[in-house]
């Protein structure tokens, strides 16, 4: 098939050093009649050469005119004329095979879709430039104004001075195309599901699913405007939450019951609305004082539904006519089920964070609630648990330990003393020095909290303090006599802070001391009863 523009018979023809005088390249409408451009002379002329030319005998044209497709053949001796075209020509492109043969220029050229023309020329020309077949799958426009995917096989057999020839063969290929292109759009369509589906897993944050969600919806189902809102269970109303692809502010602040306006429609019948011309719809949208400007004209409303509870509802927007065929439909409906679940993991991750915080502080009152009974035992140390607990955080997050490395140290802080529960109250609440007897029942009370803590699983991260603080650096504290790092840094962080409050504050057996004395002992203490590096911070803080 021989297919080129003006310009390249024009280049043509000056690469062989010839142009026919006063000749100029045009286009010319082939719908019109041969007779109506021919004398009688070139009509017998034109099917002369239709039967002369042909590449064989008459039982070969006969074999190649019953072929599905157009087989052709073309020359250029100073124009470009075509020698043969089989009769598929004409059900392939729906013009006679006498249009396509005459003694002017060859104008198939025409026939190729206008956005594919210049690459077909192109290629062409390099296939014919380097002596190579080529083989060029593009559209053609027939003369009924339908369009068709063809597959164009050929090559130059002849290339002298005076005369270019080419022979080929063109196939219809638009059901192939179709069935490449829809295997095409099915696998994009289940990337853009992978897609939703790892926002959904690799995320709780319910924005960023649903703008995945909604980029997905509008790429896959090419469609221009998509927004999701959420069924507020408390207030039955449905709220925006996510938008994508309007030009305005329209339905950005949508707030609907139940019932009301389209996709309270699609909500409380819980199907699917569309409406295929908002144009002429009313009593659906009129609440957005933006939404004409947005120029919709198709719209759909999809109620997303999960484990049988609405999360919420999927609204589309097009803005000219779109009638989706049942596969579009079907992937709607898939996306609208994943939007249901990403929005029903959402919520329960949701109630679950509220849960486990609600519990996290029930467990909470529950430790400063033994702390203050331990307290109300000892009223020489009222206030001194709270006090330690508040300093112990703030020096613990001076020396860099996160929030979550804290809570532990917290809840440690609060329960140093649990293990004194265990002790007499004629030793523990003794006005006066203890003697040696009750002195070693005293230092029993960090072993004491760590057999009361350790049967409880969420409390061992927290047995650091309660079982080591009276742990010395050089090795002279107890219950074990751990020796310097060998002490949980939690505890070397608490003992500098519970020595530093408990000197700063009146006992029944003594005053507090001067601010200025406590520092200079913790300051004499350093490396002997306390981490020096941990000393260091705690005057740099204090």
């Amino acid at each position: 098939m021989l297919i080129f523009t003006a310009d390249f018979n024009e280049y043509c023809g000056m690469v062989h050093g010839y142009r026919e005088p006063g000749h100029e390249a045009h286009s010319r409408d082939v719908s019109e009649p041969v007779q109506s451009r021919l004398g009688e002379t070139d009509q017998t002329r034109a099917k002369s050469v239709e039967q002369s030319a042909q590449p064989g005998h008459q039982d070969l044209a006969s074999l190649l005119n019953q072929l599905p497709g157009m087989v052709y053949r073309c020359h250029y001796d100073g124009k470009w004329k075509m020698d043969f075209a089989s009769e598929g020509a004409y059900e392939l492109t729906g013009y006679r095979v006498e249009d396509l043969i005459h003694q002017n220029a060859i104008f198939f050229s025409q026939v190729i879709h206008p956005d594919d023309r210049e690459d077909v020329h192109q290629k062409i020309e390099k296939a014919w430039r380097e002596g190579k077949p080529f083989n060029i799958t593009y559209r053609i426009r027939a003369r009924d104004g339908s369009e068709k995917w063809v597959r164009d096989t050929g090559k130059a057999v002849s290339n002298t001075s005076d005369r270019i020839e080419f022979e080929g063969f063109i196939t219809d290929v638009s059901e192939q195309k179709r069935s490449e292109e829809r295997i095409q759009r099915q696998i994009r369509r289940f990337e853009g599901l992978r897609k939703v589906d790892m926002a959904i897993t690799a995320s709780f944050d319910l924005r960023v699913t649903l703008d995945v969600l909604l980029e997905q919806v509008i790429n896959q189902l090419e469609v221009d405007a998509g927004d999701i809102l959420l069924l507020d269970r408390y207030t039955n109303t449905l709220e925006y939450a996510a938008r994508r692809g309007f030009r305005t502010a329209a339905l950005q602040h949508t707030s609907l019951r139940l019932g009301e306006g389209f996709a309270g429609s699609a909500a409380i019948e819980r199907r699917t609305i569309h409406i295929p011309d908002l144009t002429r719809a009313r009593g659906g949208l009129e609440r957005s004082p933006y939404l004409e400007a947005e120029g919709f004209i198709t719209y759909f409303g999809v109620p997303l539904i999960a484990k049988g509870e609405l999360e919420g509802i999927l609204e589309i927007f097009h803005r000219s006519p779109l009638q989706p065929d049942p596969e579009w439909l079907d992937y709607l409906e898939t996306l609208a089920g994943q939007a249901a679940i990403a929005i029903d993991n959402a919520t329960l991750f949701k109630e679950l964070q509220r849960s486990n915080m609600e519990l996290n502080l029930a467990y909470d009152a529950t430790l400063e609630g033994w702390s203050k009974a331990l307290e109300l035992r000892d009223q020489e140390t009222e206030g001194h648990t709270q006090r330690v607990t508040h300093m112990t955080l703030r020096l613990a997050r001076s020396m860099g330990f996160s929030d979550s490395e804290l809570v532990p140290i917290y809840r440690g802080a609060l329960l140093h003393d649990i293990g004194k529960m265990g002790i007499p109250d004629h030793i523990l609440l003794k006005p006066g020095p203890l003697n040696p007897n009750e002195w070693e029942i005293m230092r029993q009370h960090p072993t004491l909290a760590y057999n009361l803590l350790w049967p409880i699983p969420s409390l061992r991260p927290a047995l650091d303090i309660p079982y080591c603080h009276h742990e010395k650096w050089n090795g002279m504290g107890y219950p074990r006599g751990l020796k310097g790092e060998e002490i949980p840094l939690a505890a070397r962080i608490f003992s500098i802070v519970d020595v530093w409050d408990a000197l700063i504050s009146d006992r029944p057996y003594r005053k507090a001391w001067p601010e200025d004395k406590v520092f200079e002992y913790i300051r004499k203490e350093k490396g002997r009863h306390f981490d020096p590096q941990v000393t260091e911070a705690f005057l740099a803080l204090f």
